[in-house]
């Protein structure tokens, strides 16, 4: 997988559609006589996706119909074909930023049950090669799946796997190609060189260790930029785009385990010179367009993010102006095209709609056999096993993933809400992927950990516990008279698997936690613990205690949804009696709450 700095030369017949331009050239830099330089502008658009996350049709495999919004290779296609349609032959880039191989079930079922690395055909390569992408810098989630599937599927794929930062173990030798000079010919005109440099976020040394660990190495990528942009300006390069699979801050999930930040597209546009656009990733934000300067050279730095799953086609329209002999931006604008505007490709799909139907046929069969009817029923007042299986999942992907770090050996427990007040229910017998799709309902939760102490997951609870309303005695009560109205509060009854403790209504706000207790101990609201639960509540949805500042343990971006999935198949048979136990309860001062229905 090692390789070298690589040349192209790059003329495919490419246009692209005409944006509205924000000027970004100081008003000084314009020219005094324009038709004196009429001859030596050009005109180059730059095209980018990001965490594509194995969308390639618009098809929800899950819940085995289309997704509600427009995401998926096929529309990619069409978003890029618009766009070069309006544009120079040859004037255009395709770039893909990372995360691109996992995240769906199509992820999955191509890299470990038809795999690529058998030799099977990746359908997203397919379409990467028939869309015409240049580069493709590799995310985090390319080492999910193992090194023989992310180099086998390499190996099929027409564009350039770019990885500045991530080195063979124990050497300075890049293990991907650390950047590219594509050569583009625009009639009229001498070639234009552009420099892409390819660097994603070290987290993977970390997150992927099992994988990794003794094979690649992943440095900074801070310090690769500064690396190679002067080395690419030496070569050639007329201009330089950083592809960079991190997002546009400098913070880390991992605190300080690891010596890089986990997201430095910001600081790599502020402090490297000679960087003219920086295409960023990881994060799966929607960032048009924003303007840094460089603190060396004080020029603005183009900076786009194209959001993911392909719901958005980043285009970056650049004016070149030739100055002693040099290319230069004289303008630029960053926008994106949304892909609820366009309709799949149909030759994309043709061409891989045998193997997309395969995994319609997959998600469909049985995929495990559960020995008892699994139901949201009554799951906001009451402890079910459909929400302890899926708080098990999300316990047993965190404890597995805190292997090798800081935070191994803590006690994990894991907090989960119904979604949902429908009462979806699973009958005992024969599952299917999609069936266990209905028990979680958003396929675009993702699992995050945090570190966090006894106190402080009393505190989580009794904000749990406000959207309950007080009662005087035990009832009977309706059930929906229990939950206050209008909270959404489906999302937010986050009840804590590891823990037993009773809720009493009968308790003001704040005061309703009662005999919390763990491995059947009171619990010690000194003692350290990791609590599972997903990224919107961890990012302050419902506006909980605690969690929104609480450290992050580990925060793979995985969706729970598909976990829950790959665990049940790993599982065969699904036991309620082997995870499931009554450990919380609504009470009424000593008193279980009666149910009037």
């Amino acid at each position: 997988m090692s390789h070298a700095p690589r040349h192209r030369t790059f003329g495919a017949a490419m246009t692209a559609l005409l944006l509205a331009l924000v000027t970004v050239l100081p008003a000084s830099a314009q020219p005094a006589n324009p038709r004196a330089v009429v001859n030596h502008t050009a005109e180059l658009s730059i095209l980018s996706t990001t965490d594509l996350h194995a969308r390639l049709l618009n098809w929800d495999y899950l819940q085995d119909r289309p997704y509600g919004t427009g995401r998926g290779l096929a529309r990619v296609s069409t978003m890029v074909e618009q766009v070069r349609a309006e544009r120079t032959p040859g004037s255009t880039l395709l770039l893909d930023v990372g995360d691109t191989i996992q995240g769906t079930t199509l992820g999955r079922y191509y890299a470990t049950i038809d795999s690529v690395a058998d030799g099977t055909p990746h359908p997203i390569a397919t379409a990467m090669n028939a869309i015409g992408y240049d580069t493709m810098t590799v995310g985090n989630h390319e080492f999910n799946f193992g090194l023989p599937v992310l180099s086998a599927f390499a190996e099929q794929l027409d564009a350039e796997l770019l990885g500045a930062n991530v080195l063979r173990a124990g050497t300075d030798e890049p293990a991907f190609t650390p950047y590219v000079i594509e050569t583009v010919n625009l009639p009229g005109h001498k070639p234009i060189r552009v420099g892409i440099l390819g660097l994603t976020t070290p987290g993977s040394a970390l997150w992927d260790r099992t994988h990794v660990d003794g094979r690649l190495d992943f440095v900074g990528g801070l310090e690769t930029a500064h690396r190679y942009v002067p080395e690419m300006r030496a070569k050639g390069a007329d201009l330089v785009i950083a592809a960079v699979h991190a997002g546009l801050g400098n913070n880390s999930s991992y605190g300080d385990q690891l010596p890089y930040p986990e997201n430095f597209g910001t600081a790599v546009a502020e402090q490297v010179p000679g960087i003219d656009l920086l295409l960023a990733g990881h994060t799966h934000s929607n960032v048009p367009q924003r303007l840094v300067t460089n603190q060396v050279t004080g020029e603005q730095v183009v900076v786009s993010q194209a959001g993911s799953h392909g719901q958005r086609l980043g285009v970056t329209d650049l004016v070149l102006r030739k100055e002693r002999g040099q290319w230069r931006i004289a303008e630029a604008a960053a926008s994106h095209l949304n892909a609820n505007d366009f309709a799949d490709d149909p030759a994309i799909v043709e061409l891989v709609t045998d193997q997309h139907q395969a995994v319609v046929d997959y998600v469909n069969a049985p995929v495990a056999t559960s020995l008892q009817e699994l139901t949201l029923r009554n799951s906001m007042t009451e402890d079910v096993a459909a929400i302890d299986m899926m708080a098990l999942v999300q316990a047993e992907a965190t404890r597995e993933g805190l292997v090798g770090t800081a935070y191994e050996g803590l006690p994990i427990l894991s907090a989960r809400s119904p979604l949902t007040t429908s009462p979806v229910t699973v009958p005992a017998g024969e599952v299917n992927v999609r069936q266990l799709a209905s028990l979680y309902l958003y396929d675009n939760n993702v699992l995050v950990a945090l570190q966090v102490n006894g106190g402080e997951v009393v505190e989580f609870l009794e904000w749990v516990a406000s959207f309950y309303t007080g009662v005087e005695d035990a009832g009977p009560h309706t059930r929906a008279s229990l939950v206050r109205s209008g909270t959404n509060a489906q999302w937010f009854l986050q009840h804590v698997y590891g823990l037993s403790y009773d809720i009493d209504l009968t308790r003001p706000v704040g005061q309703r936690l009662v005999d919390v207790r763990f491995e059947g101990e009171p619990l010690d609201p000194t003692q350290e613990f990791i609590l599972a639960t997903d990224n919107y509540v961890a990012g302050g949805g419902g506006n909980p205690p605690v969690l929104p500042t609480a450290e992050v343990a580990y925060d793979p971006l995985e969706s729970i949804q598909e976990l829950i999935t790959v665990w049940a198949a790993e599982q065969g048979v699904l036991d309620a009696d082997a995870f499931h136990a009554v450990d919380w309860r609504l009470v009424a001062g000593d008193t279980p709450i009666v149910f009037a229905d």
